[in-house]
């Protein structure tokens, strides 16, 4: 089918609702690709040509005008806030053939700003046929490509992105990029019934470790209090902007996200936020907060903030009070965020991620397919080492039977 590219500076470019219909059903989608949260990041100043994140998101529609596939990308001058990191590649790129006025920088990028969830980034209309959906899919891939190519940009990148689209992209002859993370998933056909169920089935040492360390929180006089959705006031806004502040300052990094993108974040999708807030002698002291897809019930992990430190406080508000949160409405998924092989002696399994490149020069192109390829190994055994270290008691049913990595 004909398909009309358009290249947009905003999301108001579109009508939120045909935006929106693109992500019915989408893993990973809700809330950070809707049309609401997009335009949150861009109208915040937090994602801008300003700070290296210029929206050039993608539309296309159909002969009929209807819009059927569309790419939350941008013009990125730097690699920061993307959680796959190609410092290395600019690196050798630039060395290569800045002296012929050739640079990494701007390139494009399809992601979510500042946040590494993993779902869906070519959207495709839920009323396709499988064969228009994957034609869809291909029609984007062939308008990023274009776009680096008219513009000189060195590359284009998806992240993120799910297995299937992956296969696509690399049916076009983009390399794919395989990375983990550490989700929980919730036990099934028979949902943990709380927290000390969970725990009960995790080994010995892992579960005295979590009692220890909830414990030297509560012995420290730190009680948490939750709120959902409506529920998180104005003032709690700023208490968490002020935590969340507050710790990259004590960095040395300036925080991505600004106060307007949590004012506006708020107002827009107030559904869509879980808030933890600890308190010691009656005052607030950190805050963590989750992203959540009350339909799919799966929960994006965290953003934090702490104003005073405290033994094991991290432990608590970022991966304790969620999960006996999600236990307790029936999550079937915390996703924990980028890296963290701690993550998994606390119950979160390794879970395989994609991202996939368009590089422009063959001989980077080259290059970088044969890191990939070492990497990939690397990450495979990597993996099974993982594996073999399972926090779960023998004979204990596995809530994912296993880590799984694509061949």
């Amino acid at each position: 089918m004909p398909h009309a590219v358009r290249w947009l500076g905003h999301p108001s470019e579109v009508e939120a609702a045909d935006w929106d219909a693109l992500l019915e059903g989408v893993d990973g989608a809700s809330p950070f690709l809707t049309h609401a949260l997009l335009s949150a990041f861009i109208d915040s100043g937090s994602a801008c040509a300003d700070t290296g994140w210029q929206p050039h998101l993608l539309a296309l529609r159909d002969a009929a005008g209807r819009l059927v596939g569309a790419c939350p990308t941008f013009i990125k001058s730097h690699s920061y806030g993307e959680y796959v990191f190609d410092w290395a590649w600019a690196d050798a790129h630039d060395r290569a053939l800045g002296p012929q006025g050739r640079h990494y920088f701007p390139k494009l990028l399809g992601a979510v700003p500042f946040s590494p969830i993993p779902g869906t980034r070519l959207l495709t209309h839920p009323g396709l046929s499988e064969a228009a959906r994957i034609a869809v899919q291909q029609a984007l891939l062939t308008a990023l490509r274009g776009a680096c190519e008219a513009h000189g940009w060195s590359s284009a990148h998806l992240l993120f992105l799910s297995e299937a689209e992956a296969e696509v992209a690399a049916d076009a002859g983009w390399l794919v990029r395989q990375g983990i993370q550490f989700h929980w998933r919730n036990r099934q056909p028979q949902p943990y019934a709380d927290f000390e169920d969970f725990l009960a089935c995790l080994q010995r040492d892992k579960r005295k470790k979590i009692q220890q360390e909830r414990r030297k929180v509560r012995d420290a006089g730190v009680s948490f209090e939750v709120r959902v959705g409506a529920e998180i006031s104005e003032r709690d806004w700023d208490l968490f902007h002020r935590c969340y502040t507050q710790t990259y300052l004590e960095h040395g990094q300036r925080p991505y996200l600004s106060h307007g993108f949590w004012r506006q974040a708020a107002r827009d999708l107030p559904h869509a936020w879980v808030l933890f807030i600890a308190h010691h002698e009656g005052r607030p002291i950190a805050c963590s907060l989750l992203a959540i897809d009350p339909v799919a019930r799966v929960a994006h992990g965290r953003y934090w903030g702490a104003l005073a430190s405290v033994s094991c406080l991290h432990f608590e508000a970022c991966y304790y009070q969620p999960l006996a949160w999600c236990i307790a409405h029936g999550y079937l998924r915390f996703e924990g965020g980028a890296q963290g092989e701690h993550k998994l002696a606390r119950g979160l399994l390794p879970e395989p991620t994609r991202s996939v490149h368009w590089l422009g020069h063959p001989g980077l192109r080259e290059a970088v397919a044969d890191f990939l390829r070492r990497e990939s190994l690397g990450i495979r055994h990597h993996v099974s080492e993982l594996d073999e270290r399972r926090p779960f008691k023998p004979g204990v049913d596995d809530p994912d039977g296993g880590a799984r990595m694509s061949e």
